[in-house]
């Protein structure tokens, strides 16, 4: 009995917590560049007792499968083909990489994604002229065009793009990834940029409306297995009052 009620809360948590990942992975169906989050679980004994265990996060992570690429035909929209990140400032000043490659200048002349953060080269944040046309070419070559007819285009900076091994690199709270160790990553000249396109979410919708559903049903079948296990246990107290 006392087995029962913790495999049914550990099997309504571990439910709760990866309908949490998937309605995450739902909403962010549509965000270039997202990554589809997942969750690996284990059981921990409960300490003193060994009818009881609970289930916990044992690693969350990330589907790093490539998304389809749409053209968009937009100057500073890029897209990475194939494995590599784009570098960023994060809120705490530290090197962070993304893979979403909408950018945009600032009011100040600073690159930016479209969430705000500084997008980095060798030297740091990129400065450009607000009124300049920038273009960004595949290896990552910024380029600005003064405004008005026969402008030349001039390289100003050159996006620093890393392409770090999947098992060193984790996502933090922000969307951002970060190696494990928090030092920034090497460039990696190998890694190429489709200009004027943008690279979608990995998230497969169905795939994830059907994970939630039966995700859904699998927290329903353990809060039934608790509310049986209670009216059992109320059927056997009324049976020992009777006796006694």
């Amino acid at each position: 009995m006392d087995r029962l009620i913790y495999t049914a809360m550990s099997g309504a948590k571990a439910a709760l917590t990866r309908q949490e990942m998937a309605a995450n992975n739902l909403a962010n169906v549509s965000t270039p560049g997202f990554r589809a989050e997942t969750r690996a679980f284990m059981t921990v004994p409960v300490a003193g007792s060994t009818t009881r265990a609970l289930v916990d996060d044992l690693a969350t992570g990330a589907d790093f499968t490539p998304a389809a690429i749409q053209r968009t035909g937009r100057d500073l929209d890029v897209a990475i083909e194939g494995r590599g990140w784009l570098s960023v400032e994060a809120s705490d000043g530290s090197e962070a990489y993304t893979r979403a490659g909408a950018l945009v200048v600032d009011a100040n002349g600073i690159l930016t994604t479209s969430s705000g953060r500084p997008v980095l080269s060798d030297g740091g944040p990129i400065s450009v002229s607000p009124d300049a046309r920038i273009a960004v070419s595949r290896d990552g070559t910024v380029s600005a065009t003064p405004p008005g007819k026969g402008g030349t285009p001039t390289p100003v900076a050159r996006l620093k793009l890393v392409n770090p091994e999947e098992r060193d690199i984790v996502r933090g709270d922000d969307g951002l990834f970060r190696l494990r160790g928090g030092e920034p990553a090497l460039r990696d000249d190998a890694v190429v940029l489709t200009p004027g396109a943008l690279e979608g979410s990995n998230v497969n919708p169905v795939e994830a409306l059907v994970g939630m559903i039966a995700l859904a049903r699998q927290y329903d079948l353990q809060m039934k297995l608790l509310t049986g296990e209670e009216q059992n246990a109320r059927q056997a107290s009324q049976l020992l009052n009777v006796t006694a």
